[in-house]
């Protein structure tokens, strides 16, 4: 036993003010839903990590938490049978609509990787080690990060412009791209697609490499486009991007789509847990999987998808909510430590005026993220930020993602409906 154990978990929602970013369902809402998990241990020690903030994630992780008093904190095996015996035959739910269709065994995947986080975050604590020691050691001291971008509007309906501006065409995504690259030094850009009809985003793709003709260049319709449309995107764009994302629904759609295109596909939507993985390699759909260790399960289980990577031959990235700095260390640790993980990861960070944690553990160094040096993932709770942002969460009403019904208040006849080019 490692003396160190479970004695209590604190599991705060929160609500973060969220600009008006276009994508293929919608929009997103005034506030995005996260929530702080702190476990407590009988060492005084308590590890940290951050979740998604919906009613079915909380429901969730409360059952499970109920389970993990008396664990020892090294006993990562241990969290995974409690958690999975915690939730038993729960209603399967997806606490975002890209991770695909919904299952048991993702619910307790989201749900481990939450605890997950926070023991490991305990244990380098405890060790006076960072998290990405304890996940076998540095291979980069600074992980690399795309600049996302967003076509969106200048502010919410019945709003105040925010302090982003509008991007509604190529001149308002170039104008955009510069704000990221000269604040932040991102070295890739990646277009939020699936929004505009395609020759549009072609336009604003174009646009990006002659305004940035070193940077590499992604494009992420959601899978907003029919094959028919993918192909003549992919067509178009040849040569031009490092990969295409998520042009298409579907494995087979994927499929079809790669089988008539040199350039490499990505995915979060069609591949999003090991039991979609060998019909995504056998069907040839993707050549780069964007993980995410919030859905796949964990430190440990986005590590295990990494090896099958290497395996077979994919490349791989990383997938990006809307999310705070806990889990922005947390994306960096693990990304610190895996070796095959070469393509820069996507993050929201830029887009979040709202932070949960004491400043200057996490920032941004030409384009990267250098490791915390702290013990654990190296931050430190901000507790008045803390208890703001959750008095946000009890006040602002929203209580699950839904990017449909504010998308109304503009256009009353939306669906959301993909896809739609």
């Amino acid at each position: 036993m490692s003396g160190l154990t479970v004695t209590g978990t604190t599991i705060t929602p929160i609500a973060v003010k969220d600009p008006p970013l276009l994508n293929s369902v919608g929009v997103h809402q005034p506030f995005a839903l996260r929530s702080i998990v702190e476990v407590h241990t009988n060492a005084g020690i308590t590890g940290l990590s951050e979740a998604y903030g919906d009613d079915p994630t909380l429901a969730n992780l409360r059952a499970a938490a109920a389970a993990l008093v008396g664990l020892d904190a090294f006993d990562i095996n241990g969290l995974g049978r409690r958690v999975a015996l915690a939730l038993g035959q729960v209603t399967p739910d997806s606490p975002t609509e890209l991770v695909g269709a919904p299952s048991v065994a993702k619910t307790v995947a989201s749900t481990v990787s939450a605890f997950e986080v926070a023991l490991f975050d305990a244990q380098g604590r405890a060790l006076g080690r960072r998290v990405c020691d304890l996940l076998g050691g540095a291979v980069r001291e600074a992980v690399p990060f795309s600049g996302y971008l967003f076509y969106k509007w200048a502010g919410h309906p019945g709003q105040e412009p925010d302090r982003f501006g509008a991007a509604l065409d190529p001149d308002g995504i170039v104008a955009q791209a510069k704000w990221l690259v000269d604040t932040y030094g991102f070295g890739s850009l990646k277009l939020k697609g699936g929004v505009c009809p395609p020759d549009e985003e072609i336009a604003a793709i174009r646009a990006l490499r002659a305004a940035f003709p070193d940077h590499p260049l992604r494009l992420d319709p959601n899978a907003n486009w029919t094959v028919q449309t993918s192909h003549h995107v992919a067509g178009e764009l040849d040569g031009v991007l490092e990969y295409l994302e998520d042009p298409t629904p579907g494995i087979p759609g994927m499929a079809a789509v790669a089988a008539r295109t040199s350039l490499p596909l990505a995915t979060n939507m069609c591949v999003t847990s090991f039991e979609d993985v060998p019909d995504g390699i056998a069907q040839g759909a993707v050549q780069i999987i964007l993980s995410d260790h919030h859905f796949w399960g964990g430190f440990r289980a986005s590590q295990k998808l990494a090896g099958i990577c290497e395996t077979f031959g994919l490349g791989l990235s990383m997938h990006s909510n809307t999310h705070l700095g806990l889990s922005l260390a947390a994306m960096t640790h693990l990304a610190a430590a895996t070796p095959n993980l070469t393509y820069a990861c996507d993050t929201h960070s830029p887009w979040q005026t709202e932070e949960v944690i004491e400043p200057g553990a996490v920032r941004f160094v030409d384009g990267t993220v250098p490791v915390p040096p702290g013990p654990g993932l190296g931050v430190t709770l901000d507790r008045d930020a803390l208890a703001r942002l959750h008095e946000q969460y009890r006040e602002c009403g929203v209580r699950h993602r839904d990017d449909i019904t504010p998308m109304r208040v503009v256009h009353p006849d939306w669906t959301g409906k993909r896809p739609r080019f």
